[in-house]
């Protein structure tokens, strides 16, 4: 074993890793449980996930993770046992925080020699940023822990899983995304040797499908491509199940080109739209006719959908040959590049689904969010996307664009406020009252400042004419309007809810309430649902900025502001292979279940106690025993600060005598500091980047130095719905819109309403918008908006509910509309 000391002192401390790998090699069971008195936190430094096909396990659950953790003195990479895995899922357990190993064991592998690993069994997982990473540096240069028996450890790639099996890493988040040292740009030959003498053209390649002799060598230009698709399933053999489509083009028409497998990593950083191949020995098959397809009419040469070229590592062994620039000759006749940008003004004439570039100075930036794919029940289930607004100045209103995840990950987590974006193959569009959005396709590519250079674009003339209007532009004219995360949706629900007939709609849902519950608790991290459900508004509370609990920077995970529990709590998670103690995810499910239908609703309701913070599952708490101190400092966490002021609130008539009816009562009307957009500023740039993107698979020291700056609004208001069963009750939260500079007032329908509190839960927003010709009036003051609650009594509604996963046991709930019974359609 190598000696080990910490890096920020010269005297040497205990190693809690050293002594833990030391028990395990002494102990005859491998598996050792950590006593409390012998327990110390250690940090978490890296998470990595990879597809596994071990144990006969559901797609769903085919995902292992290998966790680097640190002591301070050494570093030991672990694997997570399956049972621990849903912490991860919903970032808990996550990079720069702290963990108490409780057990672990050591695993081997019985037919490789010299590999064994710890296995983290059971853990406890602290809230807050980790105190240990604060007194580190550079954890890059603590020894890797080493026992005898693990010497293959230390010949193992980082970028290799412990479960010798898989051969790679995946995205912490989604499988689209290249993750690892693999994925290199492959060498280009600065003397290549061409036999073009010998090539054949696009428009042979169907009689060449035909025959039986050797397809003549390839010279073409990309021209389109498209975003990584991650193929692994239970059963898949291949080593790296990648594909990637890319159009090519040559004098005589366009083609599809498929990259296969390991050559993935190796080639699919070099193929760029704009770059020569040379291809020699590869395959063509029939298309799959299941797939987008990219719009290139504009092209006005022939495109063949028949036949796809094929590149593969094996049988045969492709060879592919990047040119140069310098060595294309113009006697090759290659197309250039063509694009279809469109402006801001021209795109409000464009029909639904039609396909467009843009060119934009980014003034939003919303945080990334992960979406189920639909009709998928396979591993790779999200997509990742993040909206964002784009201005050009042909019209005051921006872009408003939703966009995927597009393996770019340099340039989809680096999107920031005053930077020029180019998105290509947007698709338009168009909702009923709104102003229309674009979306991102397969075939999207984006590039912001510092990946301009280069491209092919850069002398369109709508390109052109955006940077030179915008040549006289000042940055105090822009930082003003700009602003980076928060709640954000689009497009606005339309002036009547029409309910879907079929599942495949893109019409929101309406669910029952227990279903609602059940969509709660199963919500991973960031993952975001709109859902709406039948009830009646039974209590309204309005919660001021200045009764809320508030820090400056990120806090535990970044919690401002709300009325919170105790920031230092910790969760006991054990797996199913544990002592007598550690109960399966069937017997906990049941267990907190029976909480739920027992929990006293007295204390629930909006208009009596604050939600607590973070409480997806408050009634887990009362599982975790404490003394009368803390239940004392408990109850004074969840009272306002300002005490002696009269809070704003109302509650029906009724609601009293309802609630003791209330089975379940879901408590989620706290407003999260991610659920608030910060104004954006240069200084800030950095931290509000990290803030929004999703968390990392790595920690870094800036990532634990991060602070942000305070969100700017005026208050929030805090509503229960109860069902129309009347058995299950749900607190949201409502944060309207107040004035036409925020980032959602952007395409809102701005009819004129009374400033009722139904008015305003049914448009979003104040009335007037401040900012739009008008200024801030009595009508707009929470206590004469609180007066009308009363109209809400017994009226029944139907509530859109904007539901979200932050993170560790925040969820997000805020509703973003409600229909009266004379709004809805039946269909």
């Amino acid at each position: 074993m190598e000696d080990t000391s910490s890096t920020s002192t010269c005297i040497p401390r205990p190693s809690f890793l050293r002594r833990t790998i030391e028990q395990l090699s002494t102990i005859k069971t491998l598996k050792l449980r950590v006593e409390e008195e012998d327990a110390a936190n250690v940090a978490v430094i890296a998470l990595q996930r990879y597809f596994s096909d071990q144990n006969g396990r559901q797609p769903c659950e085919s995902y292992s993770y290998d966790v680097t953790v640190t002591d301070g003195v050494c570093r030991a990479k672990c694997c997570l046992h399956p049972s621990l895995n849903h912490l991860i899922h919903t970032n808990t357990l996550r990079t720069g925080s702290d963990i108490i190993i409780t057990q672990c064991s050591f695993v081997y592998n019985e037919r490789v020699l010299g590999h064994r690993y710890i296995g983290i069994e059971q853990l406890r997982c602290v809230s807050g940023k980790s105190a240990l990473l604060s007194q580190l540096r550079d954890v890059s240069t603590l020894p890797v822990l080493v026992k005898s028996g693990m010497e293959r450890n230390t010949l193992l790639p980082s970028n290799v899983p412990l479960q010798l099996g898989c051969k790679h890493y995946l995205s912490l988040w989604d499988n689209e995304q290249p993750e690892g040292d693999m994925w290199i740009s492959a060498p280009i030959s600065h003397a290549p040797v061409l036999d073009v003498k010998r090539i054949t053209l696009i428009n042979n390649l169907e009689s060449v499908f035909n025959s039986t002799r050797e397809p003549p060598p390839l010279l073409v230009k990309i021209i389109q491509k498209s975003r990584l698709r991650y193929y692994g399933k239970p059963g898949c053999k291949i080593d790296f199940p990648y594909q990637a489509y890319f159009e090519v083009a040559d004098q005589t028409g366009i083609t599809s080109l498929v990259l296969w497998n390991e050559l993935c990593p190796q080639f699919y950083n070099s193929f760029n739209v704009g770059t020569v191949l040379y291809i020699q020995n590869y395959t063509l098959k029939e298309s799959y006719s299941n797939r987008s397809r990219p719009q290139m009419d504009h092209y006005g040469i022939k495109i063949f959908t028949s036949i796809e070229i094929c590149l593969n590592a094996h049988t045969p062994t492709s060879i592919i040959t990047v040119v140069p620039p310098k060595n294309v000759r113009p006697q090759w006749s290659l197309p250039d590049v063509s694009y279809r940008f469109a402006t801001r003004a021209e795109v409000e004439t464009f029909a639904k689904d039609s396909v467009c570039d843009v060119i934009g100075l980014v003034t939003f930036v919303g945080r990334v969010e992960r979406v189920k794919r639909k009709g998928n029940t396979g591993p790779g289930k999200y997509w990742s996307f993040r909206w964002v607004h784009a201005m050009d100045r042909t019209t005051e209103h921006p872009f408003v664009l939703q966009l995927f995840n597009s393996s770019q990950p340099e340039i989809f987590d680096s999107i920031w406020p005053m930077t020029y974006l180019v998105c290509t193959q947007m698709r338009v569009c168009h909702v009923e009252g709104c102003l229309p959005y674009l979306t991102s396709s397969c075939e999207t590519e984006m590039f912001i400042t510092g990946y301009h250079k280069g491209q092919p674009y850069k002398n369109n003339p709508i390109v052109q004419s955006l940077m030179q209007r915008n040549k006289t532009l000042k940055d105090n004219e822009v930082l003003p309007k700009t602003a980076v995360g928060g709640h954000y949706c689009y497009p606005h629900a339309p002036p009547t809810f029409t309910q879907p007939t079929a599942a495949t709609s893109e019409q929101v849902p309406l669910v029952a309430a227990s279903d609602l519950k059940k969509e709660l608790e199963t919500l991973q991290y960031r993952e975001h649902k709109k859902l709406a459900i039948q009830g009646q508004i039974v209590a309204v509370r309005y919660v001021e900025k200045s009764n809320m609990t508030e820090t400056q920077g990120l806090g535990a995970k970044g919690q401002v502001p709300s009325v919170s529990t105790g920031d230092r709590a910790m969760s006991d998670v054990s797996n199913v292979t544990g002592s007598d103690a550690s109960a399966s995810p069937k017997q906990t499910s049941v267990k907190r279940k029976r909480m739920i239908n027992t929990r006293d609703t007295e204390q629930s309701s909006v208009s009596s106690v604050p939600a607590k913070r973070g409480a997806r599952n408050p009634e887990v708490e009362r599982e975790q025993p404490e003394d009368e101190g803390d239940s004392e400092s408990r109850e004074q966490n969840l009272q306002p600060q300002n005490e002696g002021r009269n809070l704003l609130s109302w509650e029906s008539s009724g609601w009293s005598r309802q609630r003791q009816d209330v089975t379940v009562h879901l408590c989620h009307a706290t407003l999260h500091q991610d659920s608030i957009s910060r104004r954006f500023t240069l200084d800030d740039k950095n931290a509000l980047l990290r803030w929004s993107n999703l968390h990392p698979m790595r920690w870094t020291p800036e990532q634990s130095a991060d602070t942000l700056p305070s969100p700017v609004f005026p208050g929030y208001y805090q509503v229960t719905i109860l069902g129309i069963n009347k058995q299950i009750a749900v607190d949201a939260a409502f944060l309207p819109i107040v004035s036409s500079r925020e980032q959602r007032a952007v395409g809102l329908p701005l009819g004129r309403h009374d400033n009722t509190v139904l008015s305003c839960l049914s448009s979003g927003f104040l009335c007037p918008l401040e900012g739009s010709g008008h200024s801030w009036t009595s009508r707009h003051i929470p206590e004469n908006i609180m007066a009308t609650a009363g109209e809400l009594e017994d009226t029944n509604l139907v509530c859109v509910l904007d539901i979200c996963h932050l993170g560790g046991e925040e969820v997000e709930v805020v509703i973003s509309k409600v229909y009266k019974v004379t709004e809805v359609s039946v269909a």
